[in-house]
């Protein structure tokens, strides 16, 4: 570790901002397989809430850079095309 005082600091706010992103991931992934569950039961009722609530999710990650807006739009897709095909 750096002996820099304001290196120290960066430090200790990258670990602080590292986790914040992987507890947002996590969370995103279980949103992402509520869908794919609700698709694989076949229940297009359950299917196209879990899809809006994980949208949001989606899009809310794109905003704070969490991940990356065409990342977030992919998936998106590739959910919508799950969930419509019910």
């Amino acid at each position: 570790m750096a002996n820099i005082k304001s290196q120290k600091k960066r430090v200790i706010t990258n670990e602080k901002a590292h986790q914040r992103n992987v507890a947002f991931k996590s969370e995103l992934k279980t949103y992402i397989r509520k869908v794919n569950a609700a698709v694989a039961e076949g229940n297009k009722e359950e299917a196209q809430a879990a899809y809006k609530a994980a949208a949001q999710k989606l899009d809310k990650a794109a905003g704070k850079g969490i991940i990356h807006k065409n990342q977030a739009a992919n998936r998106k897709s590739g959910l919508a095309l799950a969930v419509n095909a019910l």
